[in-house]
């Protein structure tokens, strides 16, 4: 009977274990809110003060306000009908999200990258490209 009861403590550790990892790589509902409503400044609230931004012929590093604006102006050239995150996960000190964009004027896959910044998830890397669908 003992060992039945460390069995079921051990159990109960691994399964608390598992979903506690599973949450720490959660991302913020924020950042897949403001995509699938096409809302730029929203979006910025969860950008570093500098990110690496690749959206169609744009690939640099932007200020977060500069980002913000090439944001703007994709999301009112593309109107968002739907985005959906397929996968998250964390690695070291990272996570990150890819998912899908349903637009006006076609599909695309999204990857963000997050890294804490004074305690706080912040979007290190945005990449919004053609979903040829590959």
């Amino acid at each position: 009977m003992k060992s039945l009861k460390i069995i079921h403590v051990v159990i109960f550790a691994m399964l608390f274990s598992a979903l506690m990892a599973q949450e720490q790589s959660k991302i913020p509902a924020g950042i897949a809110i403001a995509i699938k409503t096409g809302n730029a400044a929203e979006l910025s609230k969860f950008m570093n003060s500098t990110i690496e931004l690749l959206l169609l012929s744009k690939e640099d590093f932007y200020k977060k306000n500069s980002a913000e604006t090439i944001l703007k102006d994709f999301f009112a050239e593309y109107q968002v009908k739907d985005f959906i995150i397929r996968h998250q996960g964390a690695k070291n000190d990272a996570q990150y999200a890819i998912g899908n964009l349903e637009t006006s004027k076609g599909n695309f896959r999204v990857y963000f990258l997050l890294k804490k910044v004074n305690q706080e998830l912040l979007i290190q890397q945005l990449r919004i490209e053609p979903d040829n669908g590959k």
